[in-house]
């Protein structure tokens, strides 16, 4: 069976780093490419000239078979007509069975662009991917509000998915790959730009937000109660040297802003400690946390859902736990 293989888009960040779902996209990538008889493993990267030696090892060290290069002053800001286009004339040059793209705010935003154009399907958000028996990607994601898991297939070529970031870990392996980087030429009229970027202001809470990056997360719920609840919690992240997160309810209600919502609608985090605070533990949250080391989980119901994925349970007031284990911190 021939494979063209299967392509990558590498995202670079406002501050020139290529974004970690990428690698663990090609750790994920590497495993599929075994059960389709080693296909190669390619990505598409779009850079600022003098760049690509930066990111090189990156590529080499995630088991990258080959890398085009788009390298242009201009794509110091990010394009969606331009990058989709250019994207699009790479797949229908070198034909690759799968795409596979982060679901971060950029690859939503340029994948549906791109199937359109290329009249192929695109199962979007994934939180799994595998191939099945008949060599064809099996794309796994929430559906029916987070109430059921389906596995989608594509019967179009390429076989399209976003994914979200932290559900896949990148490689821990001593790889090393041969990687062939090859230069595709950038003309004038190749750049597009009937909607440009005038300028980026990043929000207060964005800037605070440390949630892909947490090794600590204290989450709170609805049975928080308030924005003061969410103080206490902050307090709690503090000590521990983390962050704060919450559920959908909390955000609903007004009592965490929606930039630290996690879940199926929200992030989904891999932190070494979570903490649930009068959460309850429907599906659409805890399929953001399942990645994580070590789940503690207080709740006064002691039926909660959320005790179900914990590996420590607190059946207690949160209100009398919480302040409880502050105090023990402090001292």
């Amino acid at each position: 069976m021939t494979n063209n293989g299967i392509l990558l888009y590498a995202e670079v960040n406002r501050q020139d780093y290529i974004h970690t779902v990428f690698f663990e996209l090609a750790n994920k990538a590497r495993e599929l490419s075994q059960k389709l008889e080693n296909a190669p493993v390619m990505a598409v990267l779009f850079t600022k000239p003098g760049m690509l030696d930066d990111y090189k090892e990156g590529f080499t060290y995630s088991g990258i078979d080959k890398v085009f290069v788009y390298e242009d002053e201009r794509f110091e800001k990010y394009s969606t007509e331009t990058y989709a286009n250019l994207i699009i004339n790479l797949i229908k040059e070198i034909q690759p069975e799968i795409f596979l793209i982060g679901a971060t705010n950029q690859g939503r935003d340029l994948a549906p662009r791109i199937s359109s154009a290329l009249e192929t399907g695109l199962t979007a958000d994934c939180i799994d991917l595998d191939i099945n028996e008949k060599g064809m990607l099996a794309a796994t994601r929430p559906t029916f509000g987070g109430q059921l898991m389906a596995t989608i297939l594509c019967k179009t070529k390429p076989q399209m998915a976003t994914i979200r970031p932290k559900v896949f870990k990148p490689t821990n392996e001593n790889i090393h790959t041969e990687t062939d980087f090859i230069y595709k030429p950038v003309k004038s009229e190749d750049f597009i730009d009937n909607v440009q970027l005038v300028e980026f202001i990043k929000g207060i809470e964005d800037v605070k937000n440390e949630l892909d990056s947490a090794e600590v997360i204290v989450a709170g719920g609805k049975g928080m109660k308030s924005e003061e609840g969410f103080e206490m919690l902050k307090e709690l992240a503090d000590l521990l040297g983390g962050t704060v997160g919450a559920s959908r309810g909390a955000v609903d209600l007004g009592y965490a802003p929606h930039t630290i919502q996690i879940g199926q609608t929200g992030k989904t985090v891999t932190p070494k400690l979570y903490i649930a605070c009068a959460i309850s533990g429907a599906i659409q949250h805890t399929v953001g946390i399942t990645g994580s080391d070590h789940i503690i989980s207080i709740n006064n119901d002691p039926n909660a859902p959320i005790f179900d994925v914990s590996d420590t349970g607190i059946v207690g007031d949160v209100f009398e736990v919480v302040p409880k284990l502050i105090e023990i911190l402090k001292k």
